[in-house]
């Protein structure tokens, strides 16, 4: 059964050990920020700097994994119709708002959104690591500077993730303006059970 996110929301949503993950981007150019706990310690959250550690790469694609900070695999990335995400940047927040957007209404971002989902597990605000920025297009030049740029996906295109451990996903639909192009767009998902 297809999921939706609506634009600038986000849900919580457990999956078992060997589940599949599939997010869509059913309109093209938007992306869906990641996060993953693990359902019998939320303390055991995904780590981009172990990820960066271990896959040896900041290219994340297909047939890449995704580990915690406890250094166990959390996530595969099984396929990957675009190839371009980011793990370098944190969920949008309204401070995010307030420093990059300053003549725009403040949303709670996808740091508020991501919060709100995850509260029923008892995660809490200081809890939310880097998010696996799905689908963002964060280029480095070669002075190491980063630039947010339109996500390059393409009405339908996704990536699908099998979860290692039992986990509790939480996903968006990114509300920050750079990230999406300038326009907001839904998220759609499926879980295929293992």
């Amino acid at each position: 059964m297809m999921h939706r996110i609506e634009p600038r929301s986000g849900v919580a949503i457990e999956l078992a050990k060997g589940d599949r993950l599939i997010v869509i981007d059913p309109q093209g150019g938007q992306v869906s920020d990641l996060v993953a706990m693990s359902r019998a310690d939320v303390r055991e959250i995904i780590s981009n700097g172990r990820t960066f550690d271990y896959e040896e790469t900041t290219r994340l694609t297909t047939g890449a994994r995704l580990w915690s900070n406890r250094s166990n695999i959390m996530l595969d990335i099984e396929d990957d119709s675009v190839g371009v995400h980011d793990f370098l940047l944190t969920p949008c927040a309204k401070a995010t708002f307030r420093h990059f957007y300053p003549d725009k209404p403040v949303h709670r971002g996808c740091f508020g959104n991501l919060v709100e989902a995850l509260d029923q597990y008892g995660v809490r605000a200081d809890d939310i690591p880097t998010a696996f920025n799905v689908f963002m297009n964060v280029p480095v030049d070669r002075e190491g500077r980063l630039s947010v740029e339109p996500p390059v996906s393409k009405p339908g295109d996704h990536i699908r993730f099998r979860a290692h451990m039992d986990l509790v996903i939480g996903l968006t639909a990114c509300s920050a303006y750079a990230s999406n192009g300038g326009s907001f767009k839904p998220i759609d998902y499926r879980i295929e059970r293992g």
